[in-house]
């Protein structure tokens, strides 16, 4: 309903983008121009933060209308300006770089640097009254590649969304497609979302994308998609999410530091037609690990951050704890593929060193265009993707296995343990005698050593154990585990891959 309306007002719509991708599809492509003046090039992440949009020079900022927009100057590694416009009834409407538009704090810039005619707008941002009626926060974010940050009220950014990703993890090396040009329909007095168009562009393909927003206290993007293939893909990423994860009560830090996790996200969760809900703990590998999932037809994932207690974070800076949770959900049919996760080796929090995304199981060729449609929601209430008929995993925690000897004494018995929380009303009033039993697995390079569960009488949950022993510590160790009553299963399937050397 929300696109027919702005179509049926509006003299330019899904099908104007999809036909300049697809005609844009047909020719060779053209890298972006990049003339950034070194003394712009060379900023550093603090340097070029002090250049900020002037907000009175906001976009329909005395119009009354409940949006926004603010510009990113060109800068550091932003280096190729984009096409921005804007969209009304009266037609499309141009949006130019104009330096005076900008402060720059206190960096000494040479004379003309930022009048150079060659610079342009690198990105923008969509303002909202997300936690003040009279004051409108940063609610999204697109600036570089085809990357859009999106949060909710009472959130920081965190987690990331992407148009797309083309061969990543590949020894060929990734391909960053980019969002080359927007239009944004400037909404009425009395709009609840706001409409973008964008058109992607890479040496591979070309694409047309709609992103309808609606921010609120869980902001939402419903995002339609239309992909045109210049060349068939080996890796095609659908609605693929980045994120950091540098270590937490899963992992625990090498290091001495008052804060006791450090993470956007601590988990990848999996809901699908095969295998139900999967959760898998995050982890910082010692070197590069990339698995997959197969999903025969997906329902939704997401890269999540459950917990938002500030007392499991302890940084009054980066606020860990109000960082969202990002959910994928199909809109229409994508059919059979696989989740990827991807986890790099980070030595800081600086790092997004998380991918995760969805492949086709075939992949495609450029014979017909690809649709994949889905909703993109940010959230801290984690329990709006929870099966109400299973327990979740609350907590995850590493540690030596050890047993506690007559005299108390607790001695390490040479196994890894994992402590594992279980939630959820399915776990609500059962008793010792309740025939709960742990269903635990290991991979080819270890050994199940035990698993055994026991009530949690401090939270009404059930504390399961997990000892393994790998055998070759230079691989990784794919470990699982899920709770049964009886016959029956009353809890989500735990995944953890104990990463090579860690």
């Amino acid at each position: 309903m929300l696109s027919g309306i702005a179509q049926n007002v509006l003299a330019f719509g899904f099908d104007d983008v999809a036909k300049k991708a697809e005609d844009l599809s047909k020719q060779g492509y053209s890298e972006p121009e990049k003339n950034l003046p070194d003394a712009l090039r060379n900023l550093d992440y603090g340097q070029y933060e002090q250049i900020q949009y002037k907000r009175d020079r906001d976009v329909w900022s005395g119009d009354g209308v409940p949006f926004t927009l603010s510009f990113f100057h060109e800068g550091m590694h932003y280096d190729s300006a984009i096409q921005l416009h804007s969209v009304d009834d009266q037609g499309v409407h141009d949006f130019t770089y104009k330096p005076d538009d900008f402060t720059y704090g206190n960096l000494d810039l040479p004379d003309g640097v930022n009048d150079d005619e060659n610079l342009g707008i690198a990105g923008f941002k969509v303002n909202y009254a997300l936690n003040q009626a009279d004051r409108k926060d940063e609610t999204m974010v697109f600036l570089g590649a085809s990357y859009f940050r999106v949060i909710g009220k009472d959130q920081v950014y965190g987690v990331s969304g992407r148009g797309l990703a083309i061969d990543t993890g590949l020894p060929s090396g990734e391909e960053f497609p980019r969002f080359k040009e927007f239009w944004v329909v400037k909404p009425s007095q009395t709009s609840q979302y706001l409409t973008i168009f964008a058109l992607l562009d890479s040496p591979s393909l070309t694409g047309a994308y709609r992103f309808v927003l609606r921010p609120g206290a869980d902001t939402v993007v419903d995002v339609k998609s239309r992909i045109f293939l210049r060349r068939s893909v080996e890796k095609l990423g659908v609605a693929p999410l980045t994120s950091m994860y540098l270590y937490g009560p899963e992992q625990p830090s090498e290091t001495v530091n008052y804060r006791p996790a450090i993470h956007d996200s601590n988990g990848l969760l999996i809901s699908d037609s095969q295998s139900g809900w999967t959760w898998r703990p995050l982890a910082n590998p010692a070197k590069l690990m990339i698995n997959e999932q197969a999903t025969p037809r997906l329902r939704g994932y997401g890269l999540m951050q459950r917990g938002h207690d500030f007392d499991s974070y302890q940084d009054l800076d980066s606020r860990y704890d109000l960082r969202p949770s990002a959910w994928v959900e199909p809109q229409n049919e994508w059919g059979a593929g696989k989740i990827e996760l991807i986890q790099i080796p980070t030595p800081n929090e600086t790092n997004d060193n998380i991918v995760s995304m969805w492949l086709p199981e075939t992949a495609p060729q450029p014979d017909q265009p690809l649709d994949y449609d889905y909703r993109f929601t940010v959230t801290k209430d984690e329990s709006r993707y929870l099966d109400p008929s299973l327990a979740w995993v609350d907590q995850t925690r590493r540690s030596r296995g050890e047993v506690r000897k007559d005299n108390l004494v607790r001695e390490a018995d040479g196994s890894l343990a994992f402590v594992l929380d279980f939630e959820g009303p399915s776990l609500s009033g059962l008793d010792d005698d309740a025939n709960l039993s742990v269903q635990a697995s290991v991979g080819d390079n270890g050994e199940l050593v035990d698993s055994h569960a026991e009530r949690n009488t401090a939270t009404g949950g059930w504390r399961v154990f997990v000892k393994i022993k790998r055998s070759d510590n230079a691989k990784p160790l794919d470990i699982r585990a899920y709770l049964n009553q009886g016959e029956k299963r009353v809890s989500e399937t735990w995944y953890y891959r104990l990463p090579a050397n860690g």
